[in-house]
């Protein structure tokens, strides 16, 4: 009998890496090599090929629970969503539509987040509504929105690192994080091309740097300044692409040549040699790079500091011509999709403004509603999450752990702790779930088919290889069953097929216009780059947009400037093709009402929270490459928790010599907000005045207990990566 095989992509991160599933004999799959997908080209980190692990019922919730006599026990159906409608229902009408939260997650598909965004703005008509994709790079969405006129993680696809002549990676270990990237990394160098890393530590990935600065924790902001300085000071400013493509330059360049070189070593510690070298290697080349991650943007300042690294790029003209510009290294795995479908509190489907009232109209128009009837924009992740219990009363969370990921952790917990009603639906029993007064089991990757949106922008088809068990149910199920219940019996379908034409109408015309892409097409082109309108015949033949866009194209050859009214198209399109995606955006233009890139006039500022005499010494956070996020589903898989079975505080032998402290010993580390206590892992990759501690674990060794939710005025992106600490030695 002929074994059937399932061409789909990993649940983890933002790669999402092509791979082939075949079903076994008793149950499960196993994972083989997908060599068709470009992204990847067949490479698995350790987390992609365990994770049909996840699949096991051993390791996985298979039956609703609901809280009697507070202990969770098994429950029907029926019974538990019952019990999720009639507490969301009590607190409407007791205390108001905005009392009832809907939390999300980057994890979800398209489909998921678009009808989770649309569920608590139709059937409970709340504003409160975010998801923890706050937490991953809204930061870098906000400063590419101001510079550019839209976010998308990667303006280029991945293949085009290779063929630059310089990268800046800042702030990401993706040699742990998405291990099948380096490749890109390892043929820049092989082709003549330079890599600067960017890390308060020398990881796994700035161990392969040409050049690697180690600055201090929250000062990215000032050596961004500081290299732009220099480069306006030795002429290597592009001035005719700046005249040209670009607005805000003399605010912009007044405020880098207030951040000369020795002034910026002393607040980064990076020498001034150092910052020579870094602009001579990014500036010699014709083509360079700069790319960020969760470093340089999870800070109160983030937005700012993204802004100032997109400077660098369009200074020296290194913006908007091929194989160079900044991206972002989107982390969660659905990181990008999720927030262009309405889950987060200030958008809606397309990647549109709530407050627009355009938006709002057409978005109400696909859902047959009264635009006036949509909720205005509602709180953002952590500020939703600290109002749980007062403001908020009952909360409805879909896939996210923030008892493990979000800042000052232990307070969060309590806020949840505190709430008259929470309902959990999940894959696991999550440190969250189990606090939950109902826990639905829903079903993950294998056992479902749904959209995702990669870092590159690239929309991908995942495809069900598996039956899940019994008593497991979909996401989209939950919302069609707690919208009956609710009265409003059409509009939130189960086929995520169907959700995703829906999706395809409401996105049409946004700024993530998905309106063009299918199914059908994801599954033969391997994925489609966003935006990608639909098109329809005009009376002369030629196919145009059907949908006029709200802003310019920012995509070469896609939708030229529109003459005399009308949208003008390449004459040698052929007629009745599909808008071919957009795998490389601003080659023209940038997607700005006047086609211009916009610079932002930034000055350094510190940290929240700077060191001082009773937290003498700085935390950073991250990931190591066997556990995932909050560890949720990877502290599950037994090769995953061999590999990386705990929390650890990285320190430099002078700080562990002045605490008298050893290897492996108990280190407590202390913050304003909590204690987390975990064994010393001692060594010279880290700088003498900051600690790191991995955030996956619970408990003890929690890191987020310690962590600043100081937020970002702009983006309210929490300050993760910086924060003061004192330590102290654990006698046994």
């Amino acid at each position: 009998m002929e074994t059937s095989v399932t061409p789909t992509h990993c649940p983890y991160c933002a790669l999402q890496c092509g791979m082939n599933l075949t079903p076994v004999a008793g149950g499960g799959v196993t994972v083989s090599e997908r060599v068709d997908f470009p992204v990847n080209r067949g490479a698995l980190c350790g987390k992609g090929r365990t994770a049909p692990a996840l699949l096991s019922p051993a390791l996985r919730l298979t039956e609703p629970l609901v809280r009697r006599d507070g202990v969770l026990v098994p429950a029907s159906w029926e019974e538990a969503l019952d019990r999720v409608a009639e507490g969301l229902t009590r607190t409407r009408t007791e205390h108001g539509p905005d009392a009832c939260g809907v939390f999300g997650g980057g994890g979800l598909t398209n489909e998921k987040a678009y009808a989770l965004g649309k569920f608590a703005r139709v059937v409970l008509q709340t504003s409160q509504i975010d998801y923890n994709g706050r937490f991953c790079m809204s930061s870098a969405a906000a400063a590419g929105n101001k510079a550019f006129g839209i976010d998308r993680g990667l303006p280029f696809p991945m293949e085009d690192i290779p063929k630059t002549g310089c990268v800046i990676l800042v702030g990401s270990n993706l040699a742990e994080t998405m291990p099948p990237a380096l490749r890109y990394f390892a043929e820049l160098k092989e082709n003549g091309g330079t890599l600067i890393v960017i890390d308060p530590r020398r990881t796994r990935t700035a161990e392969q740097a040409d050049l690697h600065l180690a600055p201090r924790p929250g000062t990215d902001l000032a050596l961004a300044l500081g290299l732009l300085h220099l480069i306006v000071s030795q002429g290597r400013t592009d001035e005719a692409f700046i005249e040209e493509r670009t607005s805000g330059w003399e605010e912009t360049r007044a405020a880098a040549m207030a951040h000369w070189p020795e002034y910026v070593e002393r607040i980064t510690g990076v020498p001034v040699p150092q910052l020579r070298e870094a602009v001579r290697m990014f500036c010699e080349p014709s083509a360079a790079m700069v790319l960020t991650a969760r470093g340089p943007e999870q800070q109160s300042k983030g937005t700012d500091t993204v802004g100032a690294w997109i400077n660098l790029c369009l200074a020296t003209g290194r913006s908007g011509r091929p194989y160079s510009g900044y991206g972002c290294l989107t982390g969660q795995g659905n990181g990008q999709g999720g927030r262009e479908h309405g889950q987060k509190a200030d958008q809606l489907p397309g990647y549109r403004k709530l407050t627009d009232p355009e938006a709002r109209r057409h978005v109400a128009g696909v859902w047959g509603v009264d635009p006036d009837s949509l909720p205005g924009p509602g709180l953002s992740a952590y500020e939703l999450l600290d109002a749980l219990g007062s403001d908020i009363r009952s909360l409805l969370l879909m896939g996210s752990n923030p008892v493990v990921s979000a800042p000052r952790a232990a307070h969060i917990q309590q806020r949840l702790e505190s709430l008259d009603f929470l309902a959990v639906a999940d894959v696991v029993l999550s440190e969250t779930a189990a606090l939950a007064d109902v826990v639905l089991p829903v079903t993950q990757w294998a056992e479902e088919t749904g959209t995702t949106t990669n870092l590159e922008g690239r929309v991908l088809l995942r495809r069900q290889a598996v039956t899940p068990p019994d008593g497991v149910r979909s996401d989209l199920y939950v919302l069609h069953q707690l919208a009956a219940r609710a009265g409003v019996e059409k509009g939130f379908p189960v086929d995520p097929e169907e959700v995703f034409e829906e999706l395809r109408r409401a996105s049409a015309g946004g700024i993530a216009d998905y309106s063009g892409i299918t199914y059908r097409r994801l599954a033969e082109e391997n994925g489609v780059f966003w935006p990608c309108p639909a098109l329809e015949e005009r009376e002369d033949g030629r196919d145009v947009p059907s949908q006029v866009r709200d802003v310019p194209s920012p995509v070469k050859d896609a939708q030229p400037e529109a003459r005399d009214g009308q949208p003008q198209v390449r004459d040698d399109r052929p007629l009745s093709a599909p808008h071919p995606g957009s795998p490389r955006l601003f080659l023209d233009r940038f997607a700005t009402e006047d086609g211009r890139a916009r610079f932002a006039p930034v000055t350094y500022r510190a940290i929240a929270e700077e060191p001082d005499a009773e937290y003498p010494v700085l935390l950073t956070t991250g990931r190591v490459v066997a556990q995932y996020q909050s560890g949720a589903q990877t502290r599950r898989v037994d090769e995953l928790n061999a590999a990386a079975p705990g929390p650890f505080v990285e320190l430099h032998p002078r700080l562990a010599a002045r605490l008298g402290a050893g290897e492996g010993d108990a280190i407590a580390v202390v913050s304003r907000r909590g204690r987390a206590v975990a064994p010393a892992r001692i060594t010279t990759s880290i700088r003498p005045d900051t600690v790191f501690m991995p955030f996956h674990w619970p408990g003890e060794g929690r890191a987020n207990t310690l962590t600043n939710p100081a937020l970002d005025p702009t983006s309210r992106m929490p300050e993760f990566k910086a924060c003061a600490v004192r330590l102290e030695t654990v006698r046994p």
